[in-house]
């Protein structure tokens, strides 16, 4: 089967990439990419997954049901279509080159995974093929950690201890010797992406126009107001992070729609996803911590339920800093609040750039509708962090500020 992709009409030639032109593009990625790995096998696109990072489709191949992904120049689908990456058919000629680049984005995540699958834990996700751009993914059936989270939240601590018992072999000292540099997924980095957002003239740039077809006045002037008083908070603390580069890995894209429990909340969870980097394992717990609360805060599911929620991750904390000195649980606790501000206003502040026609997931709409109280709680623990940085009850006031969105 043979796919050929439309040519650009004579008015489109200088256009930005529109929602529809990423979209009919990736499609036709995917057929192509899907009969170059099973010929003769009928492709069928069954259900778009909405996303704000790359093109992901859940495809029929013959028998089987496999998930597609696509990368468009490895960068977010809000960046390309803000023009980030130039004219429409500057994108596709580059593209063209990039698809076959060992080191593209979707390459390193394929070969991550093949890594990952050799080793007794963590669990994860089987690749079925990649080629031209496009990973296919077995599906992973279950519940994932977000949605067990909320139908029992008493179990919080137990679950999260699940989850991270899995990452241990990465966790380890010495761990990052299994993963080549090159291999790296810097574009998940927490401190990383933050950097890139709102560095520099564009990064004020792109601060100015948050929320300007996601928001209305007054609100997306208070959005405005709060972010770049975080970002100039958060910017200094950056600096007091330890470095990037360690001998530990850190999975990299740990939030809880990526743990799936296939055999229910007490076996063995697998992981989706990942976005593997030499990293402290504080980076995970800070990316689940930021997660967990904007899955709060989207879902609103009660006070009761957030606080017992919230409750055990305070347990889980308690037990990573067990063991260590009264000094050091400080900072890691300065590190941990300072990666989940960070976090959330790398994520959040996507969801609300997003041009109008591109789908939101179910998460990131609702949080467009809570972007002010979040923004209120990010501003908050910035500045206590700001103030009072040595402070064990930073965490406590934090998890009242995370209470209070998801109430």
């Amino acid at each position: 089967m043979t796919i050929s992709l439309p040519a650009v009409p004579a008015q489109g030639r200088d256009s930005l990439p529109s929602v529809a032109d990423v979209f009919v593009h990736a499609a036709a990625q995917i057929h192509r990419a899907a009969a170059q790995l099973w010929p003769g096998l009928p492709v069928s696109l069954e259900q778009h997954v909405p996303s704000v990072t790359g093109y992901v489709h859940r495809a029929r191949v013959g028998e089987r049901t496999l998930y597609a992904k696509t990368s468009l120049l490895g960068v977010s689908l809000v960046s390309l279509l803000r023009g980030a990456c130039g004219h429409w058919p500057a994108v596709l000629e580059e593209q063209r080159a990039y698809v076959t680049q060992p080191d593209g984005l979707l390459q390193r995540e394929a070969a991550q995974l093949r890594i990952l699958a050799a080793l007794d834990r963590p669990r994860v996700c089987a690749v079925a093929g990649l080629t031209q751009g496009v990973i296919f993914t077995e599906p992973v059936t279950g519940p994932n950690l977000g949605e067990l989270l909320l139908a029992r939240p008493g179990d919080t601590a137990e679950l999260l201890t699940a989850a991270f018992d899995e990452l241990r072999p990465l966790h380890r000292e010495g761990a990052a010797k299994a993963l080549d540099p090159a291999g790296v997924i810097g574009e998940r980095s927490i401190a990383g992406t933050f950097q890139r957002k709102f560095n520099g003239l564009s990064g004020l740039y792109y601060i100015e126009r948050i929320g300007a077809e996601r928001c209305a006045d007054p609100a997306r002037q208070e959005v405005v107001s709060l972010v770049r008083g975080c970002v100039d908070r958060l910017w200094r603390l950056r600096m007091l992070l330890p470095a990037a580069d360690g001998t530990t890995l850190a999975y990299g894209d740990l939030k809880p729609e990526h743990v799936v429990f296939p055999d229910g909340a007490g076996a063995r969870p697998v992981m989706l996803d990942p976005g593997l980097m030499r990293s402290a394992p504080m980076v995970d717990v800070a990316k689940m911590v930021s997660r967990t609360v904007l899955t709060l805060a989207a879902d609103r599911p009660g006070a009761e339920t957030s606080r017992q929620i919230l409750d055990g991750f305070t347990v889980f904390a308690v037990s990573r800093m067990a063991h260590m000195p009264a000094a050091d649980q400080r900072i890691w606790l300065r590190h941990l609040l300072t990666l989940w501000a960070m976090d959330t206003l790398n994520i959040l502040t996507t969801y609300l750039s997003a041009p109008a026609g591109l789908p939101l997931p179910h998460l990131g709409a609702a949080l467009v509708d809570q972007a002010v109280p979040l923004c209120r709680m990010v501003d908050r623990i910035s500045a206590e962090l700001a103030e009072r940085p040595s402070q064990l009850d930073v965490w406590d006031r934090a998890l009242d500020e995370a209470l209070a969105v998801a109430s």
